[in-house]
């Protein structure tokens, strides 16, 4: 028996749980239950992350303390996980004793190893507010790449990290007015120090590849950058016990929260505690998305290795979600609360949706509504509860049959699919899994069509017969139940009900039941009404909200289209034989023998990768370029080069050299989409 220790990234206590964030905790919940069904000792911690300026400043607006905020917010996000049947086995908070206690010992060891240092930094400071911005309260341009609207700490256009004082034209969104640079005292960790064993680490396989390959190509070679981990006061958190008025940063207390709220379990329960934290038999699998895998996987484990801890078994990253193709949005009502989709839906559709997409690469998934009510109610409904549904009451009077019928290899079957689907469960395939449970359900149906038990039940001469059918269509619908019980617990608990068996382990599937006596049948799962969706997301349009102020119109010269004039007209068939699609840089590489190419490895989502020489080696860093979104002509014959194929071709501006500029789509679209 496998011990495994999981968690989820902790949800900010700012802000409500929605249904983008519901793809980590879905995704977490059903991995967990998985493991559980298979007789593991597994456990799901998890905590509000607590600390921070935004909380301090949230709640001096609200007039009320921190700590009576963040507990409004604690009941919100646990109201809505049990909402959705995400089952915590410890859900503790970075605010707590135990967490600080964890702080002082990993900080105790970092100090001992001599990795850290203090130095002054220049810091932005909103004057108008009279504080020191976190690096969330700035908004800016990307230092490395030029996006425009960035946050204080990361790029989400090309994953860059930098200060809030490497930003191009940084405003505070406290007051949308311009920083001024103070310079104040910082604590810094030197995890270069640790170079080589997190380049090893990153590599062994703990990390999806593409996370691998990116940390590789991006931040592994060179040397990395100490981490600034103190914010002096005023601030909501854990002063730091050898740096009066200094606190410990968010992003350092906030992963810590994974081992202080084991320990208020293990306290809770007795358990031992270094037996899920310092021992070697213990699996740890953190799932997190990925916004944030540059702290948990250089960072964390960085800290995790100096103070002792156990390492990371696996990282699991997801990507992002979009609803309809587009970025979650309150304008258009698809940036839906957990809370308001539950006043309008059952929460078992989202839990087989998201399943249903969810693979074990770095991808983003897409909510489409119109697929989604299509999807659940063929699959769950017209083929999976349908078995149940349509020959349940013909056996209430008298139970299954008492030996198994011979139903011509079909329970043999599907009890034999059971080790496939149990690997793609394990490996976070959950699309290939349920997959393959529909494609089961697919066979299913045709037996009861073909058998026909409301015909059966015309003639009492075939009640033997009509039982044996019954017996064989319902224990199909139970290994389905089943087999899909992680995704949807409120099924797999009505199926046991039902057939007087609760389900509690996936060897159940082996193993026909007869004999035993069935409950009159009840709804399982109601059909999709698409009014309710429409409804949900009407009550979830708000007005967009104010941005930041902008700057002044900018004069653009025409010596660039004076240099290059405008081509030949075209007609709409000509443009339209270009196919124009977004595409993700996975990999990127020099070119020695070639003076202007970098060799480019484009990802079109799913297995379509596509190989492009780019004549960009002026203007790009090869490694600047990994996780980048390009648009690429997709459909250009491929062109044999000296240096390989070329399958394609990448759409950039500018005059060439070092003036090349490659286009990129905002936020929100996914490789694969067509640029129209």
């Amino acid at each position: 028996m496998r011990q495994i220790l999981v968690t989820s990234a902790l949800p900010y206590a700012n802000g409500h749980i929605h249904i983008g964030h519901l793809v980590e905790y879905l995704q977490t919940d059903i991995w967990v239950r998985f493991q559980k069904l298979r007789g593991h000792r597994c456990i799901y911690i998890c905590a509000d992350d607590t600390h921070g300026t935004a909380i301090m400043i949230r709640a001096q607006q609200e007039g009320r303390s921190e700590e009576a905020l963040i507990a409004e917010m604690r009941e919100a996000h646990v109201g809505d996980f049990t909402g959705f049947g995400i089952a915590f086995d410890h859900y503790g908070s970075t605010n707590s004793e135990a967490n600080r206690a964890v702080c002082h010992e990993i900080w105790a060891a970092l100090r001992a190893a001599d990795m850290v240092v203090e130095r002054a930094v220049e810091q932005l400071y909103d004057v108008e507010k009279e504080t020191f911005l976190a690096d969330r309260f700035v908004r800016g341009t990307c230092p490395k790449c030029g996006a425009k609207n960035q946050p204080g700490d990361n790029c989400g256009a090309c994953g860059a990290t930098y200060s809030p004082s490497d930003l191009v034209d940084p405003v505070s969104t406290l007051s949308g007015t311009r920083p001024e640079v103070r310079s104040a005292s910082h604590l810094f960790v030197q995890i270069e120090k640790l170079h080589g064993f997190l380049d090893e680490w990153t590599q062994s396989g703990t990390l999806p590849p593409e996370s691998a390959n990116y940390l590789k190509g991006y931040f592994l070679h060179e040397p990395l950058r100490d981490w600034d981990i103190s914010r002096p006061g005023p601030y909501f958190g854990f002063e730091i016990p050898d740096s009066p008025g200094n606190y410990w940063y968010v992003w350092f207390d906030a992963p810590i929260g994974y081992i202080g709220a084991t320990r208020e379990w293990c306290d809770l329960t007795g358990e031992s505690f270094d037996a899920w934290w310092r021992s070697a038999s213990t699996e740890i699998h953190h799932f997190i998305g990925k916004d944030i895998q540059y702290f948990h996987t250089l960072f964390w484990p960085a800290m995790l290795k100096t103070a002792g801890f156990t390492l990371p078994t696996r990282v699991h990253i997801h990507g992002f979600l979009t609803v309809d193709g587009a970025k979650m949005s309150k304008s258009t009502g698809t940036f839906v609360r957990a809370s308001k989709y539950l006043e309008h839906l059952d929460p078992s559709y989202l839990r087989y949706y998201y399943a249903s997409k969810l693979n074990a690469r770095v991808e983003d998934i897409d909510l489409n509504l119109e697929e989604f009510v299509a999807r659940v109610n063929a699959d769950l409904v017209g083929k999976v509860v349908n078995l149940a549904s349509r020959s349940a009451k013909f056996v209430e009077a008298t139970g299954l049959s008492a030996r198994y019928p011979d139903d011509g290899g079909l329970f043999a079957a599907f009890a034999a699919e059971g080790a496939a689907i149990a690997a793609a469960y394990e490996a976070g395939d959950f699309h290939k899994a349920m997959r393959a449970i529909v494609e089961l359900a697919d066979r299913a149906n045709p037996y009861v069509e073909a058998n026909a038990p409301w015909e059966l039940r015309k003639d009492p001469a075939k009640a033997d017969q009509l039982q044996d059918v019954c017996t064989v269509a319902l224990n199909l619908f139970r290994q389905l139940a089943i087999y899909l019980s992680p995704v949807l617990p409120d099924l797999a608990e009505k199926a046991g009900a039902l057939l007087n068996d609760p389900i509690v382990s996936w060897e159940q599937a082996a193993t026909p039941l007869t004999g035993t006596p069935v409950a009159k049948f009840q709804h399982m799962l109601q059909r999709v009404d698409p009014a309710k969706v429409q409804a949900m997301i009407e009550e979830s349009r708000e007005q967009a909200p104010e941005s930041i102020p902008a700057a002044a119109t900018p004069v653009d010269s025409a010596a660039a289209l004076q240099a290059d004039p405008i081509a030949a007209e075209i007609s709409i068939d000509d443009f339209a034989k270009v196919d124009l699609r977004v595409a993700r840089v996975i990999a990127a590489d020099e070119v020695p023998e070639a003076r202007k190419l970098i060799r480019l490895t484009l990802s079109l989502g799913g297995e379509d990768r596509r190989q492009v020489f780019a004549g960009i080696k002026a203007a790009y860093e090869p490694a600047d370029l990994v996780g980048r979104l390009v648009v690429m002509v997709a459909n250009l014959a491929p062109r044999q080069m000296k240096f390989g194929l070329s399958e394609g071709m990448v759409i950039a501006a500018g005059p060439g050299g070092e003036d090349i500029f490659l286009l990129s789509p905002d936020d929100g679209a996914v490789p694969g989409q067509r640029v129209k």
